[in-house]
This record gives C-alpha cells, sequence and structure tokens, in this order.
C-alpha cells in the first residue's frame, strides 16, 4: 500500500513500541496514513536512535516484545493506518559485548565464518595487521592503558571461554591460544600431584586447544574442525573446573597474575604476549584514522560496514524484515544509507525480488531511499525504489523561502562581519581534504594500495608512484560534485562518466603535481577504459577499485561538507541543510515547479519531508532564519549594535577572540531561529550544547579530536553572558525586539512550506512535533520527547465547530495555526486520495504588481481540481510591519484560475471571488489571502457544487 501521509516517529527506550500504539487515534486524526519509525532491531543498549544495530534476527527489546509489536501494527490498521520500518543494510554496531558477528571475528580471525559478513583487509601494508583487525577502542596510547592495569583478562565459568574486557568492551581470546595463558605457571602443581586424573585432563585439554586448526587456515575442513572442537572443549573446560576446585583456583590465581600490577611494568609482559596473539590488535582510538583496517560508517569505529552484496549477508539481515512484511505487519521500507552500498541497484533488485510475483508489479514493496542529490542530480530511474525520503524537498523548500535579490547584500555583510572571503565550493573542496587526511585517511590508503596494484599489472603505468596515485583520489574525491557514481558490472552511466570526467578536469587544473598523466590513469581505471584488451583479471581489479572508490566519495562528502564545511560557511545557514547547497543563494518559482513536474512524472510517491532526525534545523527555525533576506539593513544594523554590545564578553584564547566572528555570526542567526518568550532554564544550555558541538564540527577553533577546553569554556561563558540578566540586559532588549519580528514572518514562510509539502506531488512526511511549531536543533536537541497528550488536546478543540482560522494567527508559537493547517489539509487529502497520488501539476500564471510574492499551481485528475497558494517574502511585502490579515497591499496582484467558476477556499471556509475577462478567470490575491496567508481553493464549474 503507498501512503498517503507519513509521520516519523524515534522509537527508543523513553518511546516504545506500546507509547507508539497509544498515539494511534491521535495520528488517525491527524489525517497520516502510515507511521514512519526509526529502526525496530536490536541495538546496542541506551540507544536513542536504533542506527547502531547489533543483531538483525531480533526485535530491540528496549523497544517491546514480539507482542507488543504485533499490537502496535494491529492497532495502526484498526484506524486505517500502516507502518514504514527504517532498515539499516550498510552497517552494524560492533565493539562492545552484544554483536555475536564481531566476536567471532575477533575469535577466529580471518578463519571465523562471520568473517564474510564484514569488509576487511587482512592483508594491510602494515605486517603487524596481517591476518589481524585493528580494534581501536582504547582511551589512551596500548602501553598506558595495559600497564595501568584497565585490561582485563577473565573467564565464564558458563561458557568456558576467556575474554579480555576493557570498560564495556569484550576481546575474546583465541581459543588456540589458551595454553599461553597458563604457560611458565606453576602453581598447579602444588594444588594437584602429579598422578592426579583432572591435573591430566587438564593438561590433555591444553594440548587439545593448542592443537586446532590455526586461523590463517580458512579451507573448509580446518574451519568446520576448529568450530566442532573449540566449543567442545570449553565445555569439557566447563565440566572440569565444576568437578575439580583446585583447577578452578589455579585459573583464578593465573589470571590475577597475568592481569598485572600497576607500577610494575614486566608484570604485564605475559598479557601483552597473549594480547600479540589474538586475531585482533587494541590500540588507542586515533589510531583508526591512519591504520583501520575494516570498512566503517562514515569515520564511526563501532560502525562497521556490511558486505551487503553478499547472498548470505543479505538473507541473514532481512530474514525478520522479510518475516514481518509478509505477515502484513510493515508496509515499507526506509532504506538508511544506500550511497554506503556495494551496488544499490543490485540491492533495491534483491529486495524487491523477494516479493515479486512471476511478471507482476517491478516494485511490490513500497521502498524509498536515504539519498542525498545535488540540485543538477536526478535519482537513477533503473533503482527499484518509489523515491527518495525527501531531503531534497526539505532543501528546495527552503531555498525558495530565500529572498534571491539581497544575495550581494547579506554575503557582502557576512564577509565584513567574519572577514571569511572564501566561497563555499572552496571551502567545501577544503573541507574534503582535511577529512581525508584526519578522519578518513585510511579509506583513502586502501584505495591508493588497490590502484597501485592494479598499475602494477602493466609497464605502461608501473613507474606511477604510490604517493602520486594518493595524491591523485584525493584530488578527486575533493572535487566530486556529487555523492557517488554508481559504477557496477553493467557498466558505467552516462551521468557517470560526466561526473568523472568533471571531477578528474577540475582536479588536474587544482593539482601542484607535475606528473597530470596519472589523473588521466585513475580516470580510466574508474570508467572502465583502461580495461580495454586487458586480461579479465586486471578487468576484475579495476573494476573492484571503482566500486570501491564509490564507497569513499559519500562519506568524504557527509563528513567533509554536511559536517564541517557547514560549519564553517554561515552566510545564511537556513540553507546549511542535509541536501542543501549553500552556496545556492535561492530558488526561483520555476525551478521549484520544476521540481514538483519532474516529481509527478518520474516519482510520484517520493517522501516530501521538511524535518528529519538528521535536520541541522528544524523547518520552522529555518524558516525564521531565511527572513533575514528579506530584512538585510535591519539584520546589518543589529549585528552591528550586538557586536559593539557584546564585544566585552568575548576573551583572547590563543592570541584570538573567542568566540570567533565565524561562530558569533553563527550564534546570533541560531538565536533568532530558537527564540522564545519567556525562556526556561534549559534554554542557555540547550545553546551551549550546540554551538559547542557546531564549534568541533567545524574544526577551526576546537575539534571533537582534540577538544579545546579553553575555548568551549569561552564560548559558553559568552552565551550565557548574552542572555544573563534579561529584565536589565540591553543585548537582550534590542535582539527581543527583532526575534519577535523574525517570528511573525517565519510563521508565515512555516505555513506557506506545509501547505505545499501536503499539497504537491509526493508523499508529505511529518517529523514527530512538527505538525507543531518545533524549534530545535541538530541531534540530540531534535530527537527530545514530543507532548502528544497536548497535541491530541489541541486538535481536538481545533476540529471543533467554528474554529476561526484567522484567530489562530495571534499564537506567537505558531502551534495552533500550524496544526490547523495540517489536519485540515491532510484530511481533505484523505478524501481526495486520487487527485493528489495521480494528479497533475500545473504552475498557474501570475500578474500585477506583487506577482513575484506569490506561488500558486493548479492540481487536477479527472473531474477534481483545486488551487494552492501561498504567499512568499512576506516580510519584504509588508515592508517589515507585522500586521494580519495581509490587507490590500497586493495592489493589482492576481491568480489566474483557468475555466473555474466558482472557488471555495479550504482553510477558511469562505468563497473566493472569481473574475471574468475574455480568454481567463482570475481571483484577487488581496481576497484569497484576506482571512488567511495560506489559501488552498476548491473550484468546480457554475452550478457544480464545491467540494
Amino acid at each position: 500500500m503507498i501512503p498517503r501521509a507519513t509521520y516519523r516517529l524515534q522509537l527508543n527506550r523513553d518511546f516504545t513500541f506500546s507509547d507508539a500504539a497509544r498515539i494511534a487515534p491521535y495520528l488517525a486524526r491527524l489525517g497520516v496514513s502510515h507511521v514512519y519509525a526509526s529502526p525496530i532491531l536490536t541495538a546496542r543498549p541506551g540507544s536513542m536512535h536504533g542506527y547502531d544495530v547489533t543483531d538483525h534476527t531480533q526485535l530491540n527489546p528496549e523497544l517491546g516484545a514480539r507482542d507488543d509489536f504485533e499490537r502496535l501494527a494491529a492497532t495502526l490498521r484498526a484506524h486505517g493506518m500502516g507502518l514504514i520500518v527504517d532498515i539499516v543494510p550498510n552497517h552494524l554496531g560492533v565493539m562492545g559485548c552484544e554483536n555475536q558477528w564481531w566476536l567471532d571475528v575477533l575469535e577466529n580471525g580471518p578463519a571465523a565464518r562471520s568473517t564474510r559478513r564484514f569488509d576487511i583487509d587482512w592483508r594491510p601494508n602494515r605486517a603487524s595487521l596481517r591476518d589481524r583487525i585493528l580494534v581501536p577502542v582504547l582511551g589512551a596510547s596500548y602501553g598506558d592503558v595495559l600497564e595501568r592495569g584497565e585490561l582485563k583478562l577473565g573467564f565464564d565459568r558458563e561458557t568456558g571461554a576467556f575474554a579480555v574486557h576493557y570498560q564495556s568492551h569484550c576481546m575474546p581470546i583465541d581459543p588456540r591460544e589458551y595454553p599461553r595463558i597458563f604457560a611458565n605457571s606453576p602453581i598447579l602443581e602444588s594444588l594437584l600431584r602429579a598422578d592426579d586424573a583432572n591435573r591430566a585432563d587438564f593438561e590433555s585439554l591444553m594440548s587439545a586447544f593448542g592443537n586446532l586448526p590455526p586461523r590463517n587456515d580458512v579451507s573448509e575442513e580446518a574451519v568446520a574442525v576448529r568450530y566442532r572442537d573449540k566449543e567442545a572443549h570449553k565445555r569439557r573446560l566447563v565440566r572440569l573446573i565444576e568437578r575439580c576446585p583446585p583447577i578452578l583456583q589455579y585459573l583464578e590465581s593465573t589470571l590475577a597474575r597475568l592481569n598485572g600490577e600497576p607500577g610494575r611494568a614486566n608484570s604485564f609482559d605475559a598479557l601483552d604476549a597473549l594480547l600479540e596473539a589474538q586475531a585482533y590488535r587494541l590500540a588507542y582510538w586515533r589510531v583508526a584514522v591512519d591504520e583501520i583496517n575494516y570498512r566503517r560508517f562514515f569515520d564511526v569505529n563501532d560502525l562497521a560496514a556490511l558486505r551487503m552484496d553478499d547472498d548470505e549477508v543479505f538473507e541473514s539481515t532481512h530474514r525478520l524484515i522479510f518475516e514481518l512484511v509478509e505477515q502484513g505487519a510493515i508496509d515499507g521500507l526506509r532504506i538508511d544509507h544506500s550511497d554506503g552500498l556495494y551496488d544499490p541497484e543490485e540491492y533495491f533488485d534483491r529486495l524487491q525480488q523477494r516479493f515479486r510475483a512471476g511478471a507482476g508489479d517491478p516494485r511490490p514493496l513500497y521502498v524509498i531511499t536515504e539519498k542525498i542529490l545535488a540540485a543538477h542530480e536526478r535519482l537513477p530511474e533503473s533503482w527499484a525504489v518509489y523515491g527518495t525520503t525527501g531531503y531534497d524537498f526539505a532543501a528546495l523548500s527552503t531555498t525558495w523561502l530565500v529572498c534571491g535579490s539581497e544575495e550581494v547584500r547579506t554575503t557582502r555583510r557576512y564577509r565584513q562581519f567574519t572577514e571569511n572571503y572564501a566561497s563555499f565550493e572552496q571551502i567545501a573542496y577544503q573541507s574534503r581534504k582535511l577529512v581525508m587526511r584526519a578522519s578518513l585517511a585510511a579509506e583513502v590508503e586502501v584505495l591508493a594500495t588497490q590502484l597501485d596494484r592494479v598499475a602494477q599489472m602493466d609497464r605502461r603505468t608501473s613507474d606511477f608512484t604510490r604517493s602520486a596515485m594518493r595524491d591523485a583520489i584525493i584530488e578527486v574525491i575533493a572535487s566530486f560534485p556529487v555523492y557517488r557514481t554508481y559504477i557496477s558490472p553493467r557498466g558505467a552511466r552516462e551521468e557517470d562518466r560526466r561526473v568523472i570526467q568533471w571531477a578528474v578536469g577540475l582536479a588536474r587544473k587544482r593539482s601542484a603535481s607535475a606528473e597530470l598523466s596519472v589523473f588521466d590513469f585513475l580516470r580510466d581505471v574508474l570508467l572502465g577504459d583502461a580495461a580495454l584488451a586487458r586480461p579479465a583479471s586486471h578487468r576484475g581489479a579495476m573494476l573492484e577499485f571503482a566500486m570501491k572508490f564509490q564507497q569513499v566519495t559519500a562519506p568524504v562528502a557527509a563528513k567533509g561538507v554536511e559536517d564541517t564545511a557547514f560549519y564553517r560557511y554561515a552566510r545564511l545557514v537556513c540553507l546549511n541543510e542535509v541536501g542543501g547547497d549553500p552556496g545556492r543563494f535561492a530558488a526561483s518559482a520555476a525551478a521549484m515547479h520544476q521540481a514538483s513536474q519532474e516529481r509527478a512524472k518520474t516519482w510520484p510517491h517520493s517522501l516530501l519531508t521538511t524535518s528529519t532526525h538528521d535536520a541541522k534545523r528544524s523547518e520552522d527555525v529555518r524558516a525564521r532564519i531565511a527572513v533575514l533576506s528579506e530584512l538585510p539593513d535591519e539584520w546589518k544594523l543589529h549585528l552591528s549594535r550586538w557586536a559593539r554590545l557584546n564585544r566585552s564578553k568575548r576573551r583572547i584564547v590563543d592570541d584570538r577572540a573567542a568566540p570567533s566572528r565565524e561562530d558569533e555570526y553563527l550564534l546570533y542567526q541560531t538565536l533568532l531561529g530558537v527564540w522564545t518568550e519567556p525562556q526556561d532554564e534549559t534554554f542557555a544550555k540547550r545553546l551551549q550544547a550546540y554551538m559547542t558541538k557546531a564549534a568541533r564540527e567545524a574544526k577551526q577553533s576546537t575539534s571533537w579530536i582534540n577538544p579545546n577546553e579553553e575555548y568551549e569554556q569561552a564560548l559558553a561563558d559568552f552565551v550565557a553572558r548574552l542572555l544573563e540578566n534579561p529584565g536589565r540586559n540591553a543585548f537582550v532588549k534590542d535582539f527581543s525586539g527583532f526575534a519577535r519580528r523574525v517570528a511573525f514572518f517565519g510563521r508565515l514562510n512555516s505555513l506557506a512550506v506545509t501547505v505545499l509539502k501536503i499539497a504537491s506531488p509526493g508523499v508529505p512526511d511529518f517529523y514527530q512535533g512538527s505538525e507543531r511549531a518545533l524549534l530545535s536543533l541538530v541531534d540530540p536537541d531534535n530527537r527530545g520527547a514530543v507532548d502528544f497528550e497536548g497535541a491530541a488536546l489541541q486538535l481536538a478543540q481545533l476540529q471543533a465547530p467554528g474554529v476561526s482560522p484567522r484567530g489562530l494567527l495571534e499564537d506567537e508559537r505558531l502551534s495552533e495555526a500550524k496544526l490547523f493547517v495540517t489536519a485540515k489539509l491532510l484530511n481533505w487529502r484523505k478524501e481526495h486520495a486520487a487527485l493528489f497520488a495521480q494528479g497533475s501539476y500545473q504552475a498557474l500564471q501570475i500578474d500585477g504588481d506583487r506577482k513575484e510574492h506569490v506561488f500558486a499551481f493548479a492540481r487536477s485528475h479527472e473531474q477534481e481540481r483545486c488551487l494552492v497558494i501561498v504567499p512568499r517574502w512576506t516580510a519584504k511585502l509588508m515592508g517589515g510591519a507585522t500586521e494580519l490579515p495581509l490587507g490590500e497591499r497586493w495592489g493589482d496582484t492576481r491568480i489566474d484560475v483557468g475555466g473555474a467558476s466558482v472557488a471555495r477556499e479550504l482553510l477558511s471556509d469562505k468563497e473566493i471571488t472569481v473574475q471574468r475577462a475574455p480568454n481567463a478567470c482570475w481571483v484577487r490575491a488581496a481576497d484569497v489571502f484576506a482571512e488567511f496567508p495560506a489559501a488552498l481553493l476548491v473550484t468546480s464549474e457554475a452550478g457544480d457544487q464545491a467540494g
């Protein structure tokens, strides 16, 4: 069942399956057709988001039992709703003690049955990591952690297994190395006589452990013997210590000796030797930057990437989800981070093939993909999905709010204040290079190694140095105009060729290298041109490199652009949103119409979202900040005044003012976005936490890897001093007046975008709580609890007879007006589902003095037709005056409504006079917005009943 409207819920231990079931009546009254849930499979204990899945075969017990889940599904069905679930095929939560696949790899190395599930390089350049995996979990260098006694060898008396524990992490010991634990330990002789049968059994058992097949023997027979015998030997050890207490005493005393004594460095030698014999190397977490040899999710060490291209991995990770789909409990899937997959198109085909019957629907299951699209990029039509999760709409709708004619002045003021004269393109390029030389250096090194192997296959390329190839890879990825390409065994699309040729061409221009032919070699390998007339083994190696290369470009874009450049360029931060481009200052009405027309034609069931769990700022915050583009003179005036008032609140850190001018500029915009009156005690703390995170993401004055505590304290103190003593604070007095005006026009922006989202081609999606005012910042701020009880009560009041929408506009927090519009339009959409699911989209002609301030389109299907009309740039229209209704400032502005004779505005329930001319019928903007600053007109011919 294709959804009509979705509602995103963040499930966690504080909001469970049962909690979700309780709000089903509210969501049904709101007009939602499907709940759209965050991941439901077992995640790391305490996870508040669920993306760190540790077991794909079980529902997350913190969310409830299977019965609780089934009750949720049944409750939704009883209220006419379905369920879409977010799944995470790209990676798995590791470290800790929960992930059995990961523990298997640590115990058995290359011989582990779970090895094929992870993307591990068992043959890296560094000899100490051959047939070993780097485990970067330590909080300090390995030697310091070891000699402080923080690594503890322990024994599980129930399973017979030894493991080293560090904080919450568990590292199993290879059973073949158990004899090493007891080597050079004379204690047993004092506990048991030489002729004691139990002693003989113990010595025999240690010999059996030592004779297990080695980890580097990955033959099928050796692996089978290893798994059969190691578990049998462990069970023998459990039985032995149960019947012979002296053996347990010997074991415990040996462990105490191996665990060493802090202050005596040589007392840890035996434990060090034992750890050196394992299939893993414990390391300081910073070591992962250069040496990690398993693919991760971005640069997160405890999220290991899965080899989803493997049939067995695919089946085992999807088995429970498939079961729930087949039972009818789940109606659709949201695929997290599909750009991390080896071959996304093949993955989506596999997903749909499971439910495809004969030559039926090629997309039998509603599947949407989390895909970041550049403004010029299109989702591949060959993918067996129904569209994206809607980041493209969120970015475009915000950019559309920005007044493009004020770009020059806005940019000038930003540069004057911050002294940052770089373009966003330059900052993004440098930020990509930064993360490739810092947090993702190991991934680049793997690519360089692979390309070096390819180069050595041919004498014509064998002289390329590894260093030159690594530098070329960095330059090309830094120049990428999209997240990734989709080269596969099926070949390279024309779009892929254009992207790679563009990136390589730009990289050549930027490079200072004397050997530019290495760029041509890289390009030809990526596109497969270098494989022509080559042996099959050469072609395979080149394709493998190209597909691995693609899995690196996406995390570089995410970490370099979204999580670095977005925090280094604060010109107008409503544009710094996931899927957005801060370098694109505004979007025209034509661009908005074109996007809707293309979506109606190609992806009519793609999600339209405006706020998400990944959002840097909620839609209402962005709607406010966009207003600054309409008030450039006032923004400049207030900035200058605030900078003077707050100069004394800054201090010098590392010979520079703290906070930096960039951070101060970001802070004022952020304050305008989230300002509320009165403020509670958490307001300053939220801002302090946000600004600290933003500064760390920018990686200029402080960072996650090297926090500058003095700078961060200065930043936190600056925020606190801005807001202290509000009654006597000159800054607060000046700021609050301007903030109220910005908030007023922000409300109008938010209502306009809400109407567009519900009425445009696609499936409107609402992030939890965003149907009312939601002034939240980046996670974890945007994952707070939602007052669903209050929302349900408010909705009941708004759906009572006689509610005047005009009166709701006095609500300074926007909650009532936004909730009213959302429920009214979603329920009307429910009654006219075909009109929105299948209806055509037509831009309406607008004429008159203020035509640039109106955006309008028609949706038509068979005999049904409605017109959507919203205002744009109202602060500029009203000259900054906060007056409602919008009045007669529209002059002679009118909207052509085609052949309509009767028009009734749905929100105000007022009839709008249709003016007639020889060749057109039109309505006056002043009449349309006389009661409410957004409109959906239901039209009909004379004599018909307006719906």
